[in-house]
């Protein structure tokens, strides 16, 4: 045998010799780690939930919200879309979750002369007074949501003590300015009659 054909059969045998089954799967290690991240989302949920009712906890000085009066009078407008929630003014991150304001949801607004109607289905419903109605802009973010430039109706109101925003948008965004212009006007004359 020549040098080369050793070398070629030395190869071939190493080959054979590093061939083996695959590994059998440890399923009791598998298991665990499957249970291990199971618990770790639990977890992460129970704290988000915990954290959610110690924020509830702490706006609890919040009054409870009104409801709307039995005639709040003709609609000047309304607007069917999404309810994206309730910050404390000018603080977009600041989440208020007292009396369901941080539950997100449908929504049906009508505003009248008296006030702000806020319908929610699987939500609690709110009515804002026209007294309480504090302004209205478009933004591009509220706690948790963040739209295009000018894509979110938040609107200003007083409850309480406290100022707070609530961000709204339509199904139709093109409705958004005609209801900032109509509020702004509202709360322009409430200012002036005060």
């Amino acid at each position: 045998m020549t040098p080369a054909t050793l070398l070629a059969a030395g190869h071939t045998a190493g080959l054979a010799a590093e061939k083996k089954s695959a590994d059998v799967t440890d399923w009791a290690a598998r298991a665990g780690w499957v249970v291990g991240l199971v618990l770790f989302v639990i977890l992460v949920y129970w704290l988000m939930r915990e954290g959610w009712k110690w924020r509830a906890t702490l706006q609890g000085d919040l009054p409870e919200l009104p409801g709307a009066p039995d005639e709040p009078g003709e609609a000047r407008l309304t607007l069917s879309g999404r309810y994206h929630g309730s910050t404390t003014a000018g603080q977009w991150l600041d989440r208020i979750v007292a009396h369901g304001l941080g539950t997100r949801s449908r929504v049906e607004l009508t505003l009248t002369d008296a006030g702000l109607d806020v319908v929610r289905p699987g939500a609690a419903d709110f009515f804002v007074p026209a007294a309480a109605l504090r302004g209205a802009r478009l933004d591009k973010g509220i706690a948790g949501k963040v739209l295009t430039e000018g894509g979110l109706l938040v609107v200003t109101w007083a409850h309480g003590d406290k100022l707070i925003d609530s961000g709204f948008r339509s199904d139709r965004a093109a409705e958004h300015t005609a209801w900032v212009d109509t509020l702004n006007q509202m709360t322009n004359k409430t200012e002036g009659a005060r």
